[in-house]
C-alpha cells in the first residue's frame, strides 16, 4: 500500500466536519482524539481532516508545524485504519493539549489512538 495523502482522502466538506461534530464518536488518547461518523455520501473508504486549537497555540506557525506532524503520522500510519474498514468513513484528527510533543511523540500516540479505534469499533468474530 503506498504511504500517500492524496486529495481525495481530505476531509474538506462543510456539512461531513458539522456532522463529525454532531453526531460523531470519538475515541481518545491524551493529547490526541479521533473523532469519526460513519460517510455515506463520499466515494473514497476513509476522509480525515486535522485540526490544532488556536486556544492552545496563539501563533499559527505552532498550529500548522503540528498540523503537518498529524498529517505525517496518519500518512504513515492510515494502514491501521484500513486494516478492518468495511464502509466509507469520515475522521477528524485532534491536537488537544498545550504540551509541545516531539513528532516522534505523536507518531507513537496516533498509532496507539488508531489501535485503539480498531479495538473498539470493529465487531469481533464470534
Amino acid at each position: 500500500m503506498a504511504l500517500t495523502y492524496p486529495k481525495s482522502e481530505k476531509l474538506k466538506s462543510r456539512k461531513t466536519i458539522e456532522r463529525l461534530f454532531t453526531e460523531g464518536k470519538s475515541v481518545s488518547k491524551y493529547p490526541l482524539r479521533l473523532v469519526y461518523i460513519e460517510n455515506i455520501s463520499e466515494t473514497g473508504l476513509i476522509q480525515m481532516g486535522v485540526s490544532v486549537s488556536k486556544r492552545n497555540f496563539k501563533k499559527a506557525h505552532d498550529r500548522n508545524y503540528f498540523k503537518r506532524c498529524l498529517r505525517e503520522a496518519y500518512r504513515l500510519n492510515k494502514h491501521i485504519l484500513l486494516a478492518n474498514l468495511e464502509t466509507p468513513h469520515a475522521f477528524m484528527l485532534l491536537y488537544q493539549s498545550s504540551e509541545r510533543l516531539t513528532s516522534n511523540q505523536i507518531q507513537t500516540k496516533t498509532i496507539a489512538l488508531f489501535e485503539k479505534f480498531n479495538v473498539r469499533e470493529i465487531p469481533k468474530p464470534e
